[in-house]
């Protein structure tokens, strides 16, 4: 698993893939949040906090995570290279995890970044450090578990075409569902299942509490899709 996982980073440095993913990320986020006349923008709101910025991350990681993941087992397929990794002495829920954790370093890498966007928030507090640490910290640990949930399913979309522009709309398609359809569908239906997106779970984070209910809801679409990528290729290998 390891060195599946080193070999996925490797490749997404040795090529302007990952340099290009964390370059967008941080130049989207820094125009919208301290440029653009939006919103978004921090400056413009006068308070001392990040939630804009929590707000604009989700959509941004929406189209990111699926430009990341969309390779990593439809390219292995297009290049007939997947029955000869599956053969590999380990087993295929390992060679899942190698692809996602790989794909899963890289959003961190451009996630951390952006802590220096608390401590210029913090510095722009009057008085300095006014900002609200525990739901700027609970919002980080959303985002960590959204975008680990948004990973997982991008794996497992690359597993359905050996296309990746097919691999990566599917995969925004399913992250936007998780994350706004629920929602969208309890206020147009009598059903209450915005429980079931992962919108109200990551708005609950952000508000600083770590509450069990939300850190299982996004472990088990995690572990869900992963166990649903490995389904796919062993069927692959057949």
């Amino acid at each position: 698993m390891f060195a599946i996982l080193k070999k996925e980073i490797n490749t997404f440095f040795a090529s302007p893939i990952g340099y290009l993913v964390i370059a967008v990320f941080l130049i989207l986020n820094g125009l919208f949040l301290w440029v653009f006349k939006n919103e978004f923008n921090i400056l413009d709101n006068g308070y001392a906090d990040l939630s804009t910025f929590f707000l604009l991350a989700p959509w941004i990681l929406i189209f990111l995570v699926p430009a990341v993941t969309m390779r990593s087992f439809s390219d292995e397929k297009k290049q007939g290279t997947l029955e000869l990794l599956l053969t590999k002495p380990i087993s295929h829920f390992q060679i899942v995890l190698g692809k996602y954790f790989g794909a899963l370093v890289l959003i961190l890498i451009a996630l951390i970044p952006t802590l220096l966007y608390v401590y210029t928030v913090y510095q722009l507090g009057n008085p300095i450090g006014n900002l609200d640490m525990g739901s700027t910290l609970g919002s980080y640990f959303g985002l960590l578990f959204l975008a680990s949930a948004y990973t997982s399913i991008g794996v497992f979309s690359s597993t359905i075409s050996d296309n990746q522009i097919v691999a990566f709309l599917i995969a925004i398609f399913i992250c936007f569902f998780f994350y706004f359809g629920f929602d969208a569908l309890s206020n147009i239906t009598d059903f209450s299942i915005e429980a079931f997106g992962m919108e109200s779970h990551f708005k609950s984070m952000s508000r600083g509490v770590l509450d069990t209910r939300d850190l299982l809801y996004f472990l088990s679409v995690t572990v869900f899709f992963l166990i649903w990528t490995t389904l796919n290729i062993k069927h692959s290998a057949k």
